[in-house]
């Protein structure tokens, strides 16, 4: 993620209009408004994750970005936005709505409409932009969804606020192809946390609430991958499906649960085994802490799967030189 501000970096004469060049011409067209008498702090970064253009805003100075109809004639791509707090509190107001967003709240709000997004106090912001089209929602239902807080405590809005400040947070580690691929499932989620929100699940096309649910069922393996018993059962009755739907929805991922439960056990065991920090855990704890309890079964899986036992492998990272 390129920082594209940081207010320690720029002479203090200079501060407000480089502020205000970067919000305007790089996440705008906007404008902003600040108390001239209050010192100008922050940051202002973006990054790309496939077609989803990323920013983030960190700042302690009470201030507020807004878009008038203006500055809307002026340029106005099709563009939707959602707007995460990571930290602190922000207030975004359009269509006659005010959305009041505490930590790890989220909205969505319209690029084509004028809307105001403050800050009152110390904040950290992720703003995720991308192509109308990208949202598999009707425009109408969009509409009365604007500048309403989704709830982040229950549902696919659970998952899909973590998921957000992860990939805010993160977005330096992430290669093209799995930038794309992560934009899919981030579309998705967000798409059905919306529609989950207004109570309109049932409007999403089948492929989109096909993909959510296989991401909340992934979700819950990878928090559950150190239980021996985790199963198909265990999975579908979480979830509130048939094992049989379970098994329709990784066939059409070329792939079993089980097997995938076997992968995400194995690539936890192979991230521990190249962590410095866990080098006196033995290659037994490892595989016992990710539901893999069987030593021999263990290490003919990991030598099949990586093509070295587990112990060399340790070594071959461990090791100062090899």
């Amino acid at each position: 993620m390129a920082i594209l501000i940081r207010t320690r970096d720029v002479p203090p004469e200079e501060l407000r209009d480089a502020w205000r060049t970067v919000v305007c011409d790089t996440l705008g067209p906007l404008d902003f408004r600040s108390d001239p008498d209050i010192p100008l702090q922050g940051e202002i970064a973006a990054g790309q994750l496939g077609p989803v253009n990323v920013g983030r805003v960190e700042t302690s100075t009470p201030h507020s970005v807004y878009r008038t109809p203006g500055l809307i004639r002026r340029d106005s791509p099709e563009l939707y936005r959602v707007a995460l707090a990571m930290s602190g509190h922000a207030c975004l107001l359009q269509d006659g709505r005010t959305a009041r967003l505490g930590p790890g709240e989220f909205t969505l709000y319209d690029f084509t409409r004028p809307y105001e997004l403050a800050y009152d106090s110390g904040v950290q912001l992720a703003v995720f932009s991308f192509p109308r089209e990208m949202l598999a929602l009707p425009g109408d239902l969009v509409d009365r969804l604007t500048a309403v807080p989704v709830r982040t405590d229950t549902g696919t809005g659970a998952l899909t606020g973590p998921l957000l400040r992860r990939v805010a947070l993160d977005m330096d580690g992430y290669q093209p192809a799995s930038a794309a691929r992560l934009s899919a499932v981030v579309m998705n989620l967000i798409t059905t946390a919306v529609a989950e929100h207004a109570g309109q699940a049932g409007s999403l096309p089948a492929e989109s609430r096909e993909n959510a649910l296989l991401m909340r069922v992934h979700a819950f393996i990878e928090q559950h991958l150190g239980d021996c018993d985790l199963a198909p059962g265990p999975v579908a009755a979480a979830n509130y499906i048939s094992v049989r739907y379970l098994y329709r929805l990784f066939e059409a991922q070329g792939t079993t649960v089980a097997a995938w439960i076997r992968h995400r056990r194995l690539e936890r065991c192979r991230a521990d085994l190249a962590d410095p920090a866990l080098g006196s855990a033995t290659v037994s704890a490892v595989a016992a802490r990710w539901g893999l309890p069987d030593s021999a079964h263990f290490n003919r899986l990991f030598k099949r799967t990586y093509g070295l036992p587990p112990a060399e492998y340790r070594r071959a990272f461990l090791t100062p030189g090899s």
